[in-house]
């Protein structure tokens, strides 16, 4: 599951900045709702919150809006994250955070597991871009 979450060709170059394509670090498709905490690092620089957003089809979502969203997170899908600050061309280290809330399995009654993932890749920004599978759940 984490060794698939930041593929090789997951950074790519976009006007205005980088988009990274996240796989979902869990065994079942969830939620959006479930996902709190988005945070990205670049070269050891976190991406501000207001240069980061979700893209869900043709839609901005900031990462904090993500928990009012009705869609999903598929299993095969990866969630586009795009970052307004302009990368140079070559490796970066890519780093980020997250908490998913598992509303199926209780940490205590009344209370849904939450599991932290930290995830870090080595990626290269000089790849072809590969198209989006996000969907956008009308």
């Amino acid at each position: 599951m984490l060794e698939t979450a930041l593929r090789e060709d997951a950074l790519t170059a976009v006007p205005g900045g980088f988009e990274l394509r996240l796989g979902l670090p869990w065994i079942r498709s969830m939620p959006l709702s479930s996902i709190a905490g988005l945070s990205v690092a670049v070269d050891g620089v976190g991406v501000e919150p207001g240069e980061l957003s979700v893209m869900l089809g043709p839609r901005r979502v900031h990462p904090a809006a993500l928990q009012a969203e009705p869609g999903w997170w598929f299993v095969q899908d990866r969630l586009v994250l795009e970052g307004q600050r302009k990368l140079s061309r070559g490796p970066h280290d890519v780093a980020v955070d997250l908490l998913l809330m598992v509303p199926y399995l209780q940490a205590h009654p009344g209370s849904p597991l939450v599991l932290p993932f930290h995830l870090e890749a080595r990626l290269g920004l000089d790849r072809v871009p590969v198209p989006s599978v996000s969907r956008d759940v009308a």
